[in-house]
């Protein structure tokens, strides 16, 4: 199968969540981050999930696979929209300050105006009918876990849910709204991006939360219980990080419910994601050929067991629906021959990590030389400590190892794996924005495995150097990624 289009040419990229921006908005940041990106040569902007998350802020737990986190929308912006009466948005929360707008809307916005949202809920309508419902109920109830709700709620009951539907319209709209002004501040950085040579690049993680609208909304598609409880959950076995493995507690898919229904829950899943990236990539891509399954009584992830998973009925039936798939496969970690077929059968490049390189010998398949076109080379992602924060926490003997192996050079870490990784013969090189400004490892996005501290970080435009997108163009020029 051809490799997608977005494949094609040899690029450069740069990871950089949303709320790493120095405002954690769609506002002005945004856009100068993305002429920041093309100044520089680069022409990939990839980014963690967009999804809104739970009180611990991962995206990788998100309460919808297809929502977004409102809380990105730039207020700054809808105050300068014709309907808006900037003297009255004002509140402590952003929850105030969306009340306020919802209804200056209602009360002041054009006939096109409103009827563009009211465009914008039917066609999300596949998603976002139950998101709203999930959230008010969920506030409704001081924000539990929807399988801990009163039975007629966390069941569905359609008396129940009327009455819901009744009760709160206005609040259930406010958070359609909030929806909307994303979706429409997302429409306008994604095109300015795209007039400027620069795609957005997305996440997508295999797994959805167990507290989440989606699982709510369809439980017959997990591993759950007659009340909500789930009896299957993901993780990864014991390995050489953790003797005891990964619980991560997600459900599980029944996949046999979602061949039944030709993956229609995925094709949505999907849709949501092309209309937002150029290019996504998928969280755990090996969970698709055979996932860890762990007794959702068992404490650790020493009890599971694989258990094959339909994988290529599902990206067949995706490359039905929406032809050539813009898919990176997060294919790190042991890795089998199955999963790389699958891989491969479907075009996916998969991922090279810097950092993972060099403690080995000359096998190891993260070292350039083992590189291959049909890969994305990275220094490291959202899950590695910076790589000077990795090089300082190396023993004297591999910090020679790098140098040896990069040619002697004397340049500095970490332009020296940024060099490495944009001459790589992947087709694709992205770099994490710490990288590229040089900082150490307190300026870490993520710590797997800690639920504290986490997803925090954003950057200054006082830490860009004058030289850096200089600097960026030179190299990605002398590679050919421009």
């Amino acid at each position: 199968m051809k490799q997608a289009e977005v494949f094609q040419k040899r690029k450069a990229g740069v990871l950089l969540h949303i709320t790493s921006l120095p405002s954690g908005n769609l506002g002005e940041d945004a856009y100068r981050f993305v002429d920041f990106l093309q100044e520089s040569g680069i022409s990939v902007w990839q980014m963690l999930p967009l999804g809104p998350t739970h009180s611990d802020g991962s995206p990788y737990q998100c309460l919808s696979a297809h929502a977004a986190n409102a809380q990105l929308v730039c207020l700054d912006s809808v105050k300068q929209l014709p309907w808006a009466d900037a003297e009255r948005l004002e509140g402590d929360t952003f929850l105030i300050i969306l009340v306020h707008a919802y209804r200056q809307f209602i009360e002041r916005a054009t006939e096109h105006e409103k009827s563009a949202f009211t465009d914008f809920c039917q066609q999300q309508s596949y998603w976002l009918d139950d998101y709203v419902m999930y959230r008010e109920i969920r506030h409704l109830n001081h924000t539990t876990a929807w399988f801990q709700w009163p039975e007629a709620l966390r069941d569905r009951h359609p008396d129940a849910i009327t009455k819901i539907q009744q009760d709160r319209e206005e609040a259930l709209n406010i958070r359609r709204f909030g929806q909307f002004l994303f979706f429409k501040q997302w429409g306008a950085l994604k095109e300015y991006a795209n007039e400027r040579g620069v795609q957005l690049f997305g996440d997508m993680p295999i797994f959805v939360a167990h507290d989440s609208a989606d699982v709510w909304a369809n439980p017959e598609l997990f591993t759950l219980d007659g009340e909500g409880q789930a009896e299957k959950v993901a993780g990864v076995p014991p390995d050489y990080f953790s003797e005891t493995g990964q619980r991560w507690g997600n459900p599980l898919y029944r996949w046999e419910k979602h061949i039944d229904e030709q993956f229609l829950w995925w094709q949505q899943r999907v849709k949501t994601q092309l209309e937002l990236f150029d290019i996504i990539r998928i969280d755990h891509f090996r969970g698709f050929e055979a996932c860890w399954e762990i007794p959702a009584s068992c404490e650790t992830a020493m009890d599971g067991e694989w258990v094959k998973a339909p994988g290529d009925a599902l990206f067949n039936q995706l490359i039905n629906a929406f032809g050539e798939l813009p898919l990176v496969a997060e294919d790190l970690g042991i890795i089998t021959d199955e999963v790389t077929a699958l891989r491969e059968k479907y075009a996916m490049p998969g991922m090279k990590i810097l950092q993972f390189a060099f403690g080995d010998d000359a096998s190891n398949p993260y070292l350039p030389h083992q590189h291959t076109q049909d890969s994305v080379s990275y220094t490291g992602t959202h899950d590695n400590n910076t790589t000077l924060g990795w090089f300082e926490e190396l023993d004297d003997d591999t910090k020679t190892r790098v140098y040896e192996y990069l040619g002697g050079s004397q340049e500095a870490i970490p332009w020296l794996l940024i060099r490495a990784s944009l001459a790589s013969v992947s087709q694709l090189s992205v770099l994490p924005m710490q990288d590229i400004l040089g900082l150490d490892a307190t300026h870490r996005m993520n710590v797997p495995g800690t639920t504290e501290g986490n997803w925090n970080w954003k950057f200054d435009w006082d830490m860009v150097d004058d030289t850096c997108s200089i600097r960026l163009k030179n190299l990605n020029e002398l590679y050919g990624r421009c």
